[in-house]
């Protein structure tokens, strides 16, 4: 368990009392952030976010739209999947437009989260967005621009990728960062397709969310080590 130090980057705005828990499914980041809430309600007012798109919690509360929920739902979560293998072609000017209005959800979450920092409210975040890879399935922008030729698209790309930037540049005051194994993470999470947790695990560790700083943790880890590291590492800024 290693914490590395921040660069400095420019025109960036560090997110006082911010603390982001990214990683591979499979490495209990719910779990961990439920605790680590719970912690932080002792000391005073804190409250968790979910920065994630259409997998996960977004998910399940569409699911819960009247009427067409659980439709709405499935459409969602096929349109972001056929985009999601970034060596292909975007499959059309519909998914395009529907995946850019997802990374806007996503930053308009993100704007609510920048808020309750500016009121001194503490904030747990599942998941943290980023601009270095692209792909949603790392919290990172859907849509590149060499990856169609159509114009409509491109402009979206283009406009997302502006989003994502400045998404980054809005900095928690740590990233916890938990870290496991393909088949640890997919013992844990055996109806994941086992190629993508790979994927997963093999980007976050080149992830450096714009210079924040991060606090890696093993998570293969008995449980009760992994959230004393979380509160130490959190408990020392």
């Amino acid at each position: 368990m290693s914490s590395s130090k921040p660069q400095n980057i420019e025109h960036s705005t560090l997110l006082s009392g911010v603390f982001a828990v990214v990683g591979c499914d499979g490495t209990g980041k719910s779990t961990l952030t439920a605790d680590l809430l719970a912690n932080l309600k002792g000391q005073g007012r804190a409250e968790r976010r979910y920065l994630g798109l259409v997998s996960g919690e977004m998910g399940d509360k569409i699911k819960q739209f009247p009427f067409v929920g659980v439709r709405l739902e499935k459409y969602l979560a096929v349109k972001a999947s056929r985009a999601q293998d970034m060596k292909k072609k975007l499959p059309g000017t519909g998914t395009a437009i529907v995946m850019y209005l997802l990374s806007l959800y996503r930053a308009v979450q993100l704007l609510r989260v920048m808020r309750l920092s500016k009121k001194g409210i503490q904030v747990i975040a599942d998941r943290y967005p980023q601009a270095e890879i692209p792909g949603f399935h790392f919290d990172g922008p859907g849509l590149t621009a060499n990856r169609t030729d159509n114009w409509l698209v491109r402009k979206l790309a283009a406009k997302e990728q502006k989003l994502y930037n400045w998404m980054a540049k809005q900095k928690p005051a740590l990233v916890i960062r938990l870290n496991i194994d393909p088949s640890t993470a997919y013992s844990r999470k055996p109806d994941h397709d086992i190629i993508e947790l790979t994927e997963k695990i093999f980007v976050m560790p080149q992830l450096n969310f714009n210079g924040a700083q991060v606090c890696d943790i093993d998570a293969r880890a008995p449980y009760e080590q992994v959230l004393a590291a979380a509160l130490k590492a959190i408990h020392s800024l």
